[in-house]
This record gives structure tokens, C-alpha cells and sequence, in this order.
């Protein structure tokens, strides 16, 4: 074994040129051990082509021999020839003791191709061969998890946790935690979190225990680990948005809209942290500021129709009509106009006093507002200005129906139609 110990030793010290031509001697006359230890070195090291010539040199001998074909299917599947590595882990017979290592590879691959029932019977099957070994249960957990079987793989985690924290160097309390959470489940998500946490401190883990911590309702938990995982990695993007919406609902707004300051200095290409920032502002009443944030918002992404709308209202706030229209303008460039911006136009330009205008977005808009009180009033109202009696009683009919009771409605109603009722 002297020489594949100094192969070994080649590729560790980077020597790959010098390495691969020791490699050519043992596939000529290397004895079936050295070639197995030599493949299975390769493999690792990522020389797939190498490892493949030797492993397939050894199943000319030993054609039916698991572990060969174990190995061979490994390095298929990293080379991602799937479907040749399915055929290869097949031959391997029930009898072999690598069959269930087998079952497992299988099981992996029919995931990876969406056929989650044959891989559900490829681990059902292995565990029924491997009743102890947890790597099945947790393979089981991944795939019902996948699958969105919250119960089977809840189970599955569990017999996991009974022998094992960690499986392949996935913590299984910050699965079972993502699990949990996922589901909605979050009171019981965030004692897995903790119990996570207590081994390493991972910042995916912590961002998910604090994430979990914001939707359950803890919202000084929440900042707290928010927080934490600041320190830890600044750049973690994700954080400043939901740790300026915990701070809101905490109503610290100026530690909210700081949040949101740092966010931009670390991802300055995110509409969110904008629109959230001008949002808040508008709470705090800088509204000058919380235009300039929507602004920004809206050139990130100028189909951004929340951002739009919450403009518009600060403009109507401000009586700033013709700011209305300019922006629906530059919006209104790819199609049909957003319902909503279909009725701001039409109060703009009625404020405006451009009359017709007002009347086509009003029209417009009402097939999508037909059954909306709000919008009834306001173009029940303004047909009435506009002298148009037969359309107005039409729309305050309407609203009749909704609300037959209402004294205004009645009366204006009667007068359109100069009848009783």
C-alpha cells in the first residue's frame, strides 16, 4: 500500500500532474485492494473520470460485488450522469450487504426527479433491512418535509433525535425547528431554535428562530436575535426589514427607520427596505422624507403598485392632484392601468377640474369597484355634480341595495328620480 499512501500524499500537497501518472501504474498492474483505496481517493478529491476508470476496472473481475457498485454510482451521481447511476445501484442483489447504502442512493436520486412514492418504498424498504440506523429516518424526514408532510416527517426527525443531534452535519433541531415553523407551528418551533443554538451558533438557525419569534407575536425576542445575528454577519441582508417591522409593532419607529437606513447601506437594490422606510416615515410624519423613499422605491421597480398607491395618497393628503397624474403617467407605460390608479386618476382630475377626463377614469375604474361603497359614493357624487341624473340614480340604486336604510341615499335617490319609494 506504500504507493497509493504516496498518491495520497501527491494530491493532499497539490501534485496532481505528478499524482495522475503514479494513478496509470496502478490501473495496469495494481492489485484489486490498492485500486479500491485508490478509487475511492480519487473520488474524493473530485478526479471522477480516474476514479470511474478503476472502479469499472475492478468490476470486470467482481461484476456483482455491492461496494463497487456503490462507489461507481457515487461518482456517476456526482459527475451527474443520474439516470447511469440508477442502472448501475439496481444490479446490486437484495442479498448484498450494500444493499441497503443502495436503497438509500436510490431513494436520493428518485427525490431528485420529483418521484417521491419510489423513494418512500426505497426507504421504507431500507429501514425494514436497517431498523437502528438513523440516517434512514432522517432521509425520511427530508423527504416528507420536501413533500410538505409535516406529521410523517415531524416523526421521522423525532426518531432521529432519540439517537442523534446532528446527521451529515444537519443540526436536526434547527430542521425540526424550519419544520415546525414552516407549518405555522411557531410556539413549538422555538424550542427547537433554542435547543439549536445551544451546540453552535448559526446564522440561518438564528435567523430562522428570530423570524419564527416575529410571527408568533415575541417581538423583543425577535429584535434581540435580530440583533444578535447583526453582530455576527452585517452584511445577513434579510434581517433590517424584519427588524424594522419588529421595532414597529414595539412603536420604536426611530429604531425602526434606522433599521431600515442600515439595510439600504447593505443592499441598496431592495424596493422593500424603501417602501418599509417611507412607510414609517409617514408614521413619524416626515413626509418630505417618506416621498423621496416611495420615489426610490418606484425606480427599482416602476411597477411597483403598492409603492404607487401609498404615494398617491400622501399627494392627495397634500392636495398635490397634478403630482397624481404625473405619476400615473409614468407608471401607466406597460398596459393597463392599475384599478386603483384608474380611481386616483379620476379624483385627481375631478379635483383638478377636468371634468371629462374624470368621467372616462371613472367609468374605467367602476368595473372593477362595482361593489365598493367607497368608490360608489365618490362617482355617485360626482355624476351628480355633472348634472348626469340617470347615471347617478343608477350608482345610488346600487348603493340602496347595500344599505337600504340610508337617509342620504334615499334622498338623493328620490330626487334623481323624482318618484317615491
Amino acid at each position: 500500500m506504500e504507493r497509493i499512501n504516496k498518491i495520497i500524499q501527491m494530491l493532499e500537497n497539490g501534485q496532481h500532474k505528478e499524482a495522475l501518472n503514479e494513478y496509470n501504474d496502478v490501473l495496469q498492474d495494481g492489485n484489486p485492494e490498492e485500486k479500491f483505496l485508490l478509487g475511492e481517493e480519487l473520488y474524493h478529491f473530485g478526479f471522477l473520470k480516474e476514479a470511474r476508470e478503476l472502479v469499472e476496472s475492478l468490476l470486470t473481475t467482481y461484476p456483482e460485488e455491492g461496494e463497487l457498485l456503490v462507489l461507481l454510482g457515487e461518482i456517476l451521481v456526482e459527475a451527474g450522469e443520474e439516470e447511469e447511476a440508477m442502472l448501475v445501484l439496481e444490479r446490486i442483489s437484495e442479498q448484498d450487504a450494500h444493499f441497503g447504502q443502495s436503497l438509500l442512493l436510490l431513494a436520493d436520486l428518485y427525490q431528485m426527479q420529483g418521484l417521491f412514492e419510489v423513494s418512500e418504498r426505497k426507504l421504507l424498504k431500507a429501514k425494514e433491512l436497517l431498523p437502528d440506523e438513523v440516517i434512514i429516518d432522517f432521509a425520511l424526514g427530508e423527504l416528507y418535509s420536501e413533500q410538505g408532510e409535516v406529521i410523517k416527517a415531524k416523526n421521522a426527525y423525532e426518531r432521529v433525535l432519540r439517537e442523534e443531534d446532528e446527521i451529515a452535519g444537519v443540526n436536526i433541531h434547527a430542521r425540526m425547528a424550519d419544520l415546525l415553523s414552516a407549518s405555522g407551528a411557531f410556539e413549538e418551533a422555538l424550542n427547537y431554535y433554542d435547543k439549536a443554538l445551544q451546540g453552535k451558533l448559526e446564522i440561518n438557525t438564528l435567523f430562522g428562530y428570530a423570524f419564527t419569534a416575529l410571527q408568533a407575536g415575541y417581538n423583543r425576542t425577535a429584535i434581540e436575535k435580530f440583533n444578535d445575528l447583526k453582530e455576527l454577519d452585517p452584511e445577513y441582508h434579510s434581517l433590517y426589514l424584519h427588524l424594522a417591522k419588529a421595532y414597529e409593532r414595539e412603536e420604536e419607529l426611530e429604531n425602526s427607520l434606522n433599521s431600515i437606513k442600515e439595510g439600504i447601506k447593505q443592499d441598496e437594490f431592495n424596493k422593500e427596505l424603501y417602501f418599509f422606510g417611507g412607510k414609517i416615515c409617514l408614521k413619524l410624519g416626515y413626509e418630505e422624507e417618506a416621498e423621496k423613499y416611495f420615489r426610490e422605491s418606484l425606480a427599482l421597480d416602476p411597477g411597483f403598485m403598492e409603492a404607487a398607491v401609498t404615494l398617491n395618497k400622501l399627494f392627495f393628503r397634500q392636495e398635490r392632484y397634478e403630482d397624481v397624474i404625473d405619476l400615473i403617467s409614468e407608471l401607466d407605460v406597460h398596459g393597463d392601468e392599475e384599478p386603483q390608479l384608474l380611481w386616483d386618476s379620476a379624483l385627481a382630475y375631478d379635483h383638478l377640474e377636468e371634468f371629462s377626463s374624470a368621467l372616462d377614469k371613472y367609468e374605467s375604474a367602476y368595473t372593477f369597484f362595482k361593489n365598493n361603497e367607497t368608490f360608489l359614493q365618490d362617482y355617485g357624487y360626482f355624476l351628480v355634480e355633472e348634472g348626469k341624473n340617470d347615471r347617478a340614480a343608477e350608482i345610488f340604486k346600487q348603493l340602496l341595495i347595500g344599505d337600504p336604510t340610508n337617509e342620504e341615499y334615499l334622498d338623493l335617490f328620490e330626487r334623481l328620480t323624482d318618484v317615491n319609494i
